[in-house]
C-alpha cells in the first residue's frame, strides 16, 4: 500500500495530539482487552494481506512499464512492499497469531476492489497506486491515531511512502502535458477510484465487529459516528489535493 504526500496526514490527525486511554498505552497494557486485541489483528491482517497485494500489483504493473528504468523503479517499489508485509506478519507471528488466518478474512474484499479496478494501462497503474492506495493509507492513519503506542508505531511504518508518490505525479503529470485528452480520461478513473476505495474501506469495518467497534466507540476512546463521518471528509479532502497534484480535476 503506498501513501503519499498528504497534507492532511504528514503527522498524525490534530484529535491524536493529546494520547489519552488505549492512545497512551503500550500493547502489553492495551492487549489485555480482548475485543482491542481482536481488533488490533484486524487491523494488522488487514494491512499485511494489502501489502502482499500490492506487492504482486507493482510487480505485475511493471510489465507494463515503458523504459527498463521505469521497470526497474517499480521493481524497487514492489521491495518496499513486501519488507512491509513481513513486518506486520512478523509481528503478528510475535503476538501469537498465525499471520495466515488473520489475513485471511480480508482476501476476498481486497481481490475483489484489485478486480474491480484493474488498470488497462501504465498511466492508470500509476494513478491507482497513488490515489486508490492512498486513500487506504489515509483510513489506516486516521485508525492508527487511536491505537497503543507499539502497534501505531509499526502501523505508520509500513505505511511510509515507497516512493510511488513523486514518481506517479511525474509521470502523470508528463503524459498530460504531452496530450491534454488523457487528463479527462484519468481524472474519471481517480473518481471511480475513490468511490471503490471507499466502499471497500466500509465494507470491511462493517463485516469485523472488532473493527467497527474501535471506529464508533467502545474500545478506541475518542471516536463516535459523527468522527467517523468527519475522518471520511478529511479523507475525501486529501483525495482533492493529491488529483490537483496529478494536474486532474476531482
Amino acid at each position: 500500500m503506498t501513501s503519499s504526500d498528504n497534507p492532511a496526514h504528514d503527522a498524525e490527525t490534530p484529535e491524536a495530539a493529546a494520547r489519552t486511554g488505549v492512545a497512551a498505552q503500550d500493547w502489553a497494557t492495551a492487549s489485555a482487552d480482548p475485543q482491542y486485541r481482536a481488533a488490533v489483528v484486524d487491523l494488522l491482517g488487514a494491512l499485511a494481506y494489502g501489502e502482499l497485494a500490492a506487492f504482486e500489483r507493482l510487480a505485475e504493473d511493471a510489465k507494463l512499464a515503458p523504459t527498463l528504468e521505469d521497470k526497474a523503479e517499480l521493481a524497487k517499489m514492489a521491495s518496499a512492499e513486501f519488507h512491509h508485509f513481513e513486518r506486520l506478519s512478523g509481528r503478528l507471528t510475535e503476538i501469537g497469531e498465525e499471520p495466515t488466518a488473520a489475513m485471511e478474512p480480508f482476501v476476498a474484499a481486497l481481490d475483489g476492489f484489485h478486480k474491480q479496478t484493474a488498470p488497462s494501462d501504465w498511466l492508470e497503474g500509476l494513478v491507482k497506486a497513488y490515489v486508490g492506495d492512498s486513500i487506504a493509507s489515509d483510513f489506516y492513519r486516521e485508525v492508527a491515531a487511536r491505537l497503543d503506542s507499539d502497534t501505531r508505531e509499526l502501523v505508520l511504518a509500513v505505511l511510509d511512502d515507497t516512493g510511488h508518490a513523486g514518481f506517479a505525479v511525474e509521470k502523470v503529470r508528463a503524459a498530460i502535458d504531452a496530450d491534454p485528452r488523457v487528463g479527462g480520461r484519468l481524472a474519471l478513473w481517480a473518481r471511480r477510484l475513490m468511490g471503490e476505495a471507499l466502499s471497500q474501506s466500509q465494507r470491511v469495518v462493517a463485516e469485523r465487529d472488532a473493527l467497527s467497534t474501535m471506529l464508533v466507540g467502545g474500545v478506541a476512546d475518542g471516536f463516535d459516528l459523527a468522527e467517523v463521518g468527519r475522518m471520511f471528509s478529511r479523507i475525501t479532502e486529501a483525495h482533492t489535493k493529491r488529483m490537483a497534484a496529478l494536474g486532474l480535476a476531482a
